[in-house]
């Protein structure tokens, strides 16, 4: 009985944060290593389906960094990286292009489905939705790694209206029909901000923002946008991208940004439906 009064409980806690975010778009970056472990995307896929039935309207955007790392070393070939991005020669793109919008996409789509949500499979190409070009990072050229330069939310927006949950790939197109390939976490920040959403959250495999990473007291709680402008050029590598993604969401409008651990169970309804929330926060 007592544990059918504490869930009556936490239900009720959540009420103010169901209120609040009842119709606001919630982008979620979902990638790396939080997405190896089946259960855990099975929580995760779940979590999402929730937050569609409770009135948000949920956007997945993915990756698969360690998938096509996996695949390439199976096809021969030795992934290379350069400030955290992957150098993409033509024949690495079509093996992006074969993980992510193949088969880690629809992965995520039919788990979606099979718990009870509507979920649409889409790449950065379907409808024009994100359009690139070459990126050149500190002068060197790494290949078809693209920059996110126009997003059409038309078909997400359609597709949100209808009550479907679209899962993005982070595969664009450039105006000469190059494919590249984008840092999704990037790709997740410049969404949010296009369609206008109250939140990002960056599902990743650590805690949150360390001062220093090699001491655990260290975790960042909240951090300012002029704060994470300085912390860039501190950080490890891996987290770089995922701090510019929160700058360019919050930049654009975006009320709150957050990067949380996608291994915990529930990550997400913690962070959205409780007070002190996970992770770090940025606003």
């Amino acid at each position: 009985m007592n544990t059918d009064v504490e869930q009556a409980e936490i239900l009720v806690q959540a009420l103010p944060y169901i209120r609040r975010y009842y119709g606001k778009t919630i982008v979620v970056k979902y990638g790396g290593n939080a997405m190896l472990d089946e259960e855990l995307k099975r929580i995760v896929t779940k979590d999402i389906v929730l937050m569609h039935y409770v009135g948000m309207r949920p956007v997945v955007v993915h990756g698969g960094g360690p998938e096509i790392s996996e695949m390439m070393k199976r096809l021969g070939k030795e992934p290379s990286f350069v400030e955290g991005l992957r150098v993409t020669d033509p024949e690495t793109m079509e093996i992006v292009e074969m993980v992510l919008t193949g088969k880690t996409n629809q992965g995520i789509v039919s788990l979606i489905n099979s718990q009870g949500g509507r979920a649409v499979g889409l790449s950065g190409k379907d409808g024009n939705l994100l359009l690139a070009e070459k990126a050149i990072i500190k002068g060197t050229d790494l290949g078809q790694v693209g920059k996110i330069v126009e997003i059409n939310t038309h078909i997400i927006e359609v597709l949100i209206r209808e009550g479907y949950i679209p899962v993005v790939s982070s595969v664009a197109t450039g105006p000469d029909g190059v494919s590249y390939n984008l840092n999704a976490d990037i790709a997740a920040g410049e969404l949010a901000a296009a369609l206008g959403a109250a939140k990002l959250i960056i599902l990743t495999d650590v805690t949150g923002v360390y001062r220093d990473f090699s001491d655990k007291s260290s975790l960042i709680p909240e951090l300012s946008l002029s704060e994470t402008r300085e912390l860039v050029r501190k950080v490890d590598k891996g987290m770089i991208p995922k701090l510019e993604a929160c700058i360019a969401a919050i930049e654009g409008g975006v009320d709150r940004a957050h990067i949380i651990d996608g291994t915990i169970p529930h990550a997400l309804l913690v962070e959205i439906f409780t007070d002190k929330g996970i992770g770090t926060m940025i606003a």
